[in-house]
């Protein structure tokens, strides 16, 4: 049986009930901060005062800075795969030379 907590986070003025794995707690009212600290800047830096205007410019700056961390970690592990294969193919040679 999973160890299922339940919770409530303050994001935009909203509370939002959840029932999580007590492991992940931690991470989700982490996550709930760096929201709510992602939505003061914005809501500091432009003219916008809508919550959900706000939220939804909040999410859509974690999506992209997402979507560049998978973009990174996909040109490094092509990157790693090309070392692997050269490592490989000089170690191949190095057997037929020898």
């Amino acid at each position: 049986m999973e160890d299922n907590i339940k919770i409530k986070l303050n994001i935009g003025d909203r509370l939002y009930p959840l029932t999580i794995q007590r492991s992940q707690e931690f991470y989700f009212r982490e996550a709930a901060k760096v929201i709510e600290k992602t939505v003061k800047s914005l809501e500091e830096n432009y003219s916008v005062r809508d919550k959900q205007d706000l939220l939804a410019m909040c999410c859509i700056q974690f999506a992209a800075k997402n979507l560049q961390n998978k973009s990174k970690s996909g040109d490094s592990d092509t990157e790693v795969e090309k070392i692997i294969l050269k490592m490989i193919d000089d170690i191949d040679k190095s057997i037929l030379t020898s």
